[in-house]
């Protein structure tokens, strides 16, 4: 089958797209507020405030003779105005162009200052801006004045940083939302690959950019060589379980016709034994294909039941917990996992505890035993398949050391946790975690 690829921006690509359209809109978002600050960035009040200054400026120095002025403007220099007097120092220059509206407001203001010749010009414009100028006397000499940054204050500092964010805020809303579309596929990926690790086969739509489709089809790909291989293996472990099976149970018939009863009872237990490891090993290898459904199931009552029946056949057990407690399970599943606890607990204990209680929205299931348990640094390997841990928990010749690694993969199954840890009294304790409501996939 082909499939026809249609062209497409890369993934890294169109971000690239993204984030340049978003910092070239806010460069020329920021420039222009730059700009438009440079021409307003006195405010109404400050320029009526400063046409009142130079009015009583001009009408003190006006009156004082020319000895005095120089002083006179000293005096009227503030924190806010600068003003200075000189019969030798050169006018400024002309009114710019973004100051002469406002120099028109102020002799609309003051009209005794029209006849003043009155000159302004904005000094480093900016966030820091500052008005300079100068206006003539009666006698012809110049008054040189100046703000000191009266734009700059931290007002107009605060609202032109708040309208600088504005629109970089609502570009970072469009960019964040336009990025999450393209990232998409990528999150449908992501919960494919985990709700697969549940066991749930998603096959997902083909779509998104160049690199994540090749991806998606890959992992579609994928998932259709591991069902073919789990179905080749559990094809594979059918034929071998029966193969094996035959011989063993014409072994066990011949092995009935032993008239040597000690002979006969210990090649009896050789078979079972043989058929234990062959069941245990069918187990493991095909664990991970069970087909079986998450049911409601009564978590106490199979627990009480399995204690009940070991207790039948002369073990030291006892159960501890509620009488019911229902969980999701894959009934099955738990019963073996359980059954592997439980005769591993007996086969190296002789006092066993099995516990059932709820923790919020979890069952734990737990199984106490007073054996040797298992030394600190060998409590992961217990989990590993085809490990003996005979110098720890006893010689233990039964068995392929496929028990807890059963366990394992089956409460990993069911989205739970396996805990190993030894009693501080001694012996080991093995507790099931799960959730109540059942190995849940992840969210779509």
């Amino acid at each position: 089958m082909i499939h026809l690829v249609r062209p497409s921006l890369g993934l890294v690509g169109r971000i690239l797209v993204i984030l340049l359209l978003t910092v070239t809109v806010e460069f020329c978002t920021s420039t222009l507020l730059y700009e438009r600050a440079s021409q307003f960035s006195l405010r109404e009040d400050e320029a009526h405030r400063l046409a009142e200054h130079l009015v009583i400026t001009r009408k003190l120095i006006a009156e004082r003779p020319l000895r005095e002025r120089a002083m006179m403007a000293s005096l009227l220099t503030t924190d806010r105005y600068d003003v200075r007097w000189s019969p030798t120092a050169p006018p400024p220059p002309p009114t710019g162009a973004q100051l002469r509206e406002m120099r028109e407001q102020i002799v609309s203001w003051e009209p005794s200052l029209n006849d003043s010749n009155m000159r302004l010009r904005l000094k480093s414009p900016g966030l820091n801006s500052m008005v300079v100028g100068g206006m003539t006397l009666p006698d012809g000499t110049w008054i040189h004045f100046g703000t000191r940054d009266v734009g700059g204050d931290w007002d107009l500092a605060l609202g032109r940083v708040v309208l600088a964010l504005v629109p970089a805020m609502a570009l970072l809303v469009i960019g964040s939302l336009l990025i999450r579309n393209t990232l998409k596929p990528v999150r449908m990926l992501a919960q494919a690959a985990e709700r697969y690790g549940y066991g749930d086969r998603v096959i997902l739509p083909e779509i998104g950019t160049g690199e994540v489709l090749r991806v998606i089809r890959a992992f579609n790909a994928m998932q259709d060589r591991i069902q073919r291989l789990i179905a080749d293996r559990t094809q594979a472990l059918a034929a071998v379980g029966h193969d094996l099976r035959t011989p063993i149970a014409r072994l066990r018939l011949r092995i009935d016709m032993i008239g040597d009863a000690p002979a006969r009872d210990a090649m009896r237990r050789d078979a079972v034994e043989m058929e234990t490891m062959i069941a245990s090993l069918l187990a493991f290898l095909g664990g991970g294909d069970s087909d079986e459904p998450v049911v409601r199931s009564d978590l106490a009552v199979m627990a009480a039941t399995r204690v009940d029946d070991a207790a039948d056949e002369g073990h030291g057990i006892r159960y501890e917990g509620p009488e019911h407690l229902d969980a999701y399970l894959r009934l099955y599943d738990m019963k073996r996992a359980l059954d592997n606890l439980v005769t591993n607990a007996l086969r190296h204990g002789k006092t066993v505890v099995v516990q059932v209680e709820q923790r919020g929205d979890r069952a734990i299931l737990r199984v106490l035993d007073d054996g040797p348990g298992i030394p600190e640094s060998r409590l992961d390997d217990a989990r590993q398949p085809f490990v003996r841990l005979d110098s720890a928990r006893g010689r233990n010749t039964e068995g392929l050391g496929l028990g807890l690694a059963i366990v394992e993969r089956i409460v990993q199954a069911h989205a739970g946790k396996l805990h190993l840890a030894n009693r501080p009294t001694g012996g080991l304790c093995a507790e099931i975690e799960l959730p109540i409501a059942g190995p849940a996939a992840p969210p779509r």
